[in-house]
């Protein structure tokens, strides 16, 4: 069956009569005044200002960052959840053929949980690198493999390119470790917390001490989802698949809530409850995150001192995130798109000072070998630790997970649906038939769900 990644909002005709196959390439003295950027935060922006040499100034609100040059980046943002900026992207790339020239998808920015969409072939909505006139191969050999691959069409193409690379850890609250354990040291935690039996062992112990391991059953969702077998749908196909290792979390998460290591207050991530979680009132020992997780989630969530949070190894190994970029095709900026793929992706200064300033793990693979043991990279905000000593290892060691185009869905909605079912409102099978309903809702041509039992 023909491989239709975009099949809800760019179908093949479409695609076919409006953008053509091949890009052409516009001259630096052709290039448009505006790039266009859609993303769905400021997280991009701050790390181009950080450092991308041709920034002169943004405006107050955010919306428009002016080059040197006198081009304007104007930043589109629309919010992630529930596919909100997939649709907005999707609607502006559908009608990237008729749109004036300042009006033109020029660069946007996909998360791994739906880039294989954007990088689809047929699709052909984003630009090969090697179009732009970069060669992965050389401008981004010092790139972890995984983070190429998961930015390349089936065909090996490599379409977008990113600065991250995002290994998880286990981040936990040093004064919640002294009261149980007797000590906050990462080595002696993470022994602890070696492997999901050793963790269960540990969750008790907190129990006891009046303190929750997690905050929330999706805390855990990437540690599982991360390790399928199989992709939520096949190329081509109409079936998903709810991968046994996706059972498995389902069947833990209850076990670990009706056993009193979770919050049930706390229903999922991203909400008021979640955040207030990462508070220093808060009875959490610990979450889950890879290194953006850190910067942009706990630290602004954490209301206390400094040096009072560290981190150590998760139970499994996983990767959680990542945002690529992308040159549009149709582009009437692709030396704009180029330049500023390559600092932010492929320049080793570049990316070390995006982790001195952020603490991101970037995507050098010689840099965070570097880091890991420079000390001068240690983070205030953890008490002097050098997280990257931590990170380094788990990158090393990431099997990026088989990807679709439904992915983002998939995630969402399976934890929506079972939600419910942790917190006594339906029952097992309910839950499984709302995913069903809700799956086939988002995405029409779902034609049914196999599930591993």
């Amino acid at each position: 069956m023909k491989k239709k990644a975009l099949a809800v909002l760019l179908t093949a005709s479409v695609i076919a009569g409006t953008m053509g196959g091949t890009a052409t390439i516009v001259h630096a003295d052709e290039e448009g005044k505006v790039i266009n950027i859609y993303s769905w935060n400021d997280e991009f922006r701050q790390r181009l200002e950080a450092v991308y040499p041709e920034v002169k100034e943004t405006s107050k609100d955010g919306t428009v960052t002016t080059l040197k040059d006198g081009t304007e980046i104007h930043w589109i943002i629309n919010p992630n959840q529930d596919g909100v900026y997939q649709q907005k992207l999707d609607e502006a790339l559908m009608n990237q053929a008729d749109a004036s020239a300042d009006d033109k998808v020029d660069i946007f920015l996909s998360e791994t949980d739906y880039v294989y969409k954007y990088t689809d072939a047929a699709a052909d909505v984003a630009m090969p690198l090697k179009d732009l006139g970069i060669d992965p191969d050389k401008d981004l050999a010092d790139q972890y493999d995984f983070t190429k691959t998961t930015a390349s069409d089936a065909d090996g193409v490599q379409r977008g390119s990113t600065w991250q690379c995002c290994p998880g850890l286990l981040v936990y609250r040093r004064d919640i470790a002294k009261d149980v354990f007797g000590t906050d040291d990462p080595e002696e935690v993470g022994k602890r917390m070696k492997d999901w039996d050793t963790a269960k062992a540990t969750a008790e112990e907190l129990k006891a001490k009046g303190y929750y391991t997690f905050a929330s059953y999706a805390d855990t969702f990437r540690l599982y989802g991360n390790s399928i077998s199989q992709p939520w749908v096949e190329d081509g196909a109409t079936t998903v698949n709810v991968d046994q290792q996706v059972m498995n979390w389902i069947k833990d998460s209850k076990e670990w809530l009706d056993a009193g290591y979770l919050n049930k207050t706390v229903k999922g991530q991203w909400n008021d409850d979640w955040n207030k979680a990462m508070g220093s009132e808060s009875k959490v020992f610990a979450f889950l995150f890879p290194a953006w997780g850190i910067d942009f989630t706990l630290k602004p969530n954490w209301d206390g001192e400094d040096g009072e949070w560290a981190v150590t190894n998760p139970p499994q190994e996983y990767n959680w995130g990542g945002s690529y970029i992308h040159a549009a095709t149709g582009t009437d900026n692709p030396e704009h798109a180029k330049d500023i793929i390559l600092a932010l992706t492929g320049n080793k200064d570049n990316l070390l000072k995006i982790s001195k300033d952020y603490s991101d793990f970037t995507n050098t693979k010689s840099g965070m070998q570097e880091v890991a043991k420079d000390d001068t990279f240690a983070s205030d905000f953890l008490g002097g630790q050098n997280p990257f000593t931590y990170f380094s290892p788990v990158a090393e060691n990431i099997k990026i997970a088989p990807l679709s185009a439904y992915d983002q869905g998939c995630v969402e909605l399976i934890q929506n649906a079972f939600s419910d079912y942790f917190q006594g409102q339906v029952d097992y099978d309910k839950a499984k038939s709302n995913f069903e309903t809700a799956i086939k809702e988002r995405y029409p041509e779902i034609q049914e769900v196999n599930w591993a039992e």
